[in-house]
């Protein structure tokens, strides 16, 4: 079809920010490109309001439920400006004949980055340090060194394995689990493969890169935290949803885990009564693992050129449904 006759729906709010061209590049190839107006995830019933007319749609985190896709009387490609898809209602779409990629890859240096940030946040007490000196104490932290210890990755992706790789110079142990692991990365980067429970058990701290599935959701629960070494810390840069909020704050309260690094919540963003968020040694960040200069930019063009792909009638690079 001719571009110039398509309009399209960009949606994830830091699309083209720290790259201008995601934006003149689109705009100078299509007839009309409508923004996010909210400078948030859209409802059903917002982006219900925005869909008819639209050709091509790069979506954030939205609700692409079915009945939001009702509305969409053109639309040939859902690009999703990330890797999950489970805020889409994929077989509705697949009825509809709309095509679904996503960016997978992009954003798995800096989620992986701020996964080993928070691990050691966790380890040597980091922000409670700084808020003690803000307030002219000067206490001394008995920190915990990641030399040594046991580091568990569940889930042995793109993110999994970055965070691997930059775990090396640490002199850590790390464990991995993942129901398709690559062995022969494992052995080239010194990676144990074992099954999860020897994860959880054997593990000072966990690290989820887990997608959101039937299997996944709520895994991190009662018997998953008890399993867990006392003392251990657990950190979840994935999805909320893996984890039973009010299972970790148990945990917690108890004491049987040291502390929690979560930079995603079931709820976004959280209740600000969320009773994790009152606990002092849960670190939480909104949601912004893949929320820098680099992920951003490899997640637009990733998604660009998949979404002008299809509205070209060509094979898009990274099809998912």
């Amino acid at each position: 079809m001719n571009l110039k006759e398509c309009r399209l729906l960009v949606t994830p709010t830091s699309y083209g920010k720290n790259d201008a061209r995601l934006k003149t590049e689109l705009e100078a190839q299509v007839g009309e490109v409508i923004y996010n107006p909210t400078g948030k995830p859209l409802s059903s019933a917002e982006l219900a309001r925005l869909l008819p007319g639209i050709d091509g749609y790069i979506a954030g985190l939205d609700a692409i439920d079915a009945e939001a896709l009702k509305a969409a009387d053109r639309l040939k490609v859902i690009c999703r400006y990330g890797v999950g898809i489970d805020n889409v209602d994929v077989d509705y779409a697949r009825e509809k004949g709309i095509i679904i990629t996503n960016t997978p890859g992009a954003n798995s240096v800096s989620v992986a980055e701020l996964a080993l940030g928070l691990i050691l946040a966790l380890a040597r007490q980091i922000p409670e340090a700084v808020d003690a000196v803000h307030q002219g104490k000067w206490p001394r932290y008995s920190g915990v060194s990641l030399e040594g210890k046991t580091i568990g990755i569940l889930g042995l992706g793109a993110i999994g394995k970055q965070l691997a790789r930059r775990l090396h110079g640490f002199d850590c142990n790390i464990l991995a689990y993942d129901p398709y692991a690559d062995a022969a990365f494992a052995k080239e980067n010194q990676v144990e493969l074992a099954s999860m429970d020897q994860v959880i058990v054997k593990s000072d701290f966990i690290s989820l890169h887990l997608p959101l599935m039937s299997e996944t959701r709520s895994l991190v629960n009662d018997s998953f935290l008890n399993r867990m070494k006392k003392g251990s810390y657990l950190v979840n840069t994935s999805r909320g949803e893996v984890v039973d909020e009010g299972a970790l704050f148990r945990a917690l309260q108890s004491g049987h885990l040291k502390g929690a690094g979560l930079d995603a919540f079931t709820v976004e963003p959280p209740d600000p009564k969320n009773p994790l968020l009152n606990l002092p040694q849960v670190i939480a960040t909104p949601h912004l693992g893949a929320q820098t200069d680099g992920a951003t930019s490899n997640m637009g063009w990733y998604a660009m050129r998949d979404c002008l792909a299809v509205l070209n009638n060509e094979q898009p690079k990274y099809r998912v449904a």
